[in-house]
């Protein structure tokens, strides 16, 4: 249901963008758990402002410790400057930022598609194709 509520919706892509570490790692729980996802097909990177008194490897690193993955699983990341005109005003507001997780199977996708359904009791054999 967390990924239904708040996953990227692909048919050959799991992803689930969020800045809360624990619904991150739920998400990757269920990943390994109900998935049987190895920790080897689990990708992340993460979007962060700069100038947030931390450094990008301090950030990745609480990801890292977040989601208890290899430091191989992360990917490139976004850095942004905090833009003029919001003059500061959002500072600090995520200093971690936003963390992607993402695995790519078709095969888990629709797996979960058709678990959504079930669950939900309704049919929509479009997502299943």
């Amino acid at each position: 249901m967390l990924y239904w509520a708040e996953g990227a919706k692909s048919r050959n892509v799991i992803k689930l963008v969020n800045s809360d570490p624990n619904m991150v790692r739920i998400f990757r729980r269920f990943l390994v758990e109900a998935l049987d996802t190895s920790l080897e097909q689990i990708r992340f990177s993460i979007n962060v402002y700069t100038g947030n008194g931390l450094s990008v490897g301090e950030i990745e690193d609480h990801w890292l410790n977040v989601l208890a993955l290899p430091r191989s699983c992360a990917r490139k990341h976004v850095l942004n400057h905090m833009p003029t005109s919001s003059s500061g005003r959002a500072k600090n507001k995520l200093p971690y930022g936003v963390c992607s997780v993402v695995v790519h199977s078709t095969w888990m996708v629709q797996h979960i598609y058709g678990a959504i359904q079930e669950y939900a009791g309704f049919d929509e054999p479009a997502r299943l194709d």
